[in-house]
């Protein structure tokens, strides 16, 4: 049976969604997902993957993609934020994983990048520097098996598109769990006008984070409320979550990292304070102001971007849609077995949860 997803649900959600209501309503983006379900050779359950972002699509020309990352909590690990900060952009893919898959879809989407954009490379002295971003998915996942290989990682970058988002148990997401509920992939997405002109925010999450009794939903503690048992083992937060955003509205580099942040005021929507144990890291970026590299471009370049003034809007779409799309994979999810310590960590049941909100705070559906 297909799952509905929160406004299906009649959950209401502020704002106005892109067509798929995805990180792939922002034009030229598109995600793809190798989903690993499987069992080791000494029975143990490999349940991970990969989720990969093209921000400029399958183009061949290398290109800056202009970010901004932050970090609320940074017990985790998001490769080439350095260089972000420093620098302003990353060129090629953005990968989710598990932690210890990170160093294999690295060498992984660097071999990508390699083939992708081989005539560049092959004429001029560049360096590969993806980025790669990973949650811990060992309650479910038999994460020291190091079961993701390279294919995997080329897997899910040559299967990126464009369109409707499969959520929940997939790509990266598929061993995580959220708030003591199964957890994983989800997604969304705003759109806004500014001075006339039309623009797309979207928000993608690796949502493995938070305890049970901070799970809060339209105003109603549902942590607090719902009776599903917590298994054993998830009674203290192992996890982490990674936001990507992406928008085509022309930002500069800086404007991105304070776009980043609102992530954080997102992900707190439902209840987070940010755990100690858990690794809130948070990656923005535009698709305007495609050029050269650095490296390849004259000395004067031009650069388009938006009045500082003007961004109350643009985080208000990041912070709608990063908390819509944790919402959307938690409803997504698929119950799973978890093997440390052994149980079934169950998806949140949505039917219950409407009822919740609906006799705690009818005002938060849809009419």
């Amino acid at each position: 049976m297909t799952k509905l997803r929160a406004r299906q649900l009649g959950l209401k959600f502020p704002g106005v969604t892109g067509k798929y209501n995805a990180i792939t309503d922002v034009s030229g983006v598109l995600v793809g997902y190798r989903t690993i379900d499987a069992v080791s050779h000494d029975d143990k359950l490999i349940k991970t993957g990969v989720t990969a972002l093209l921000p400029r699509g399958y183009q061949t020309e290398p290109q800056p993609v202009w970010a901004g990352c932050c970090a609320l909590n940074g017990n985790g690990e998001m490769t080439g934020a350095h260089w972000i900060k420093d620098g302003g952009y990353f060129v090629g893919p953005v990968c989710l994983t598990n932690t210890h898959s990170v160093g294999t879809v690295h060498q992984a989407a660097v071999k990508w990048m390699l083939s992708q954009y081989q005539a560049a490379w092959q004429a001029n002295h560049l360096w590969a520097m993806p980025v790669v971003a990973e949650t811990y998915d060992g309650v479910i996942n038999d994460i020291n098996g190091l079961h993701v290989t390279q294919d995997d990682a080329l897997s899910a970058l040559t299967s990126a598109r464009d369109g409707a988002l499969a959520e929940g148990n997939v790509g990266g997401g598929n061993g995580m769990i959220c708030y003591g509920f199964k957890g994983g992939t989800g997604t969304s997405s705003r759109c806004f006008t500014l001075d006339g002109r039309q623009y797309t925010l979207g928000a993608l999450v690796q949502a493995n984070y938070g305890q049970r009794e901070w799970f809060e939903l339209l105003g109603v503690p549902v942590g607090a409320l719902l009776t599903d048992p917590l298994p054993a083992g998830l009674e203290r937060e192992r996890g982490s979550i990674i936001v990507v955003l992406a928008t085509d509205a022309p930002m500069m580099p800086h404007q991105l990292q304070r776009l980043a942040r609102r992530a954080g005021l997102g992900i707190a929507k439902s209840g987070s304070p940010g755990g100690n144990n858990s690794g809130d890291i948070f990656l923005a970026f535009s698709t305007a102001n495609a050029g050269a590299l650095p490296q390849l471009a004259q000395t004067h370049r031009a650069f388009q971007y938006l009045n500082d003034e003007v961004f109350d809007t643009i985080y208000q779409a990041a912070v709608d849609s990063t908390h819509e799309a944790v919402i959307n994979a938690m409803l997504a999810a698929e119950d799973a077995p978890m093997q440390k310590p052994q149980g079934i960590c169950r998806a949140i049941d949505p039917q219950a949860l409407y009822q919740l909100v609906k006799r705690r705070n009818p005002a938060a559906l849809l009419s």
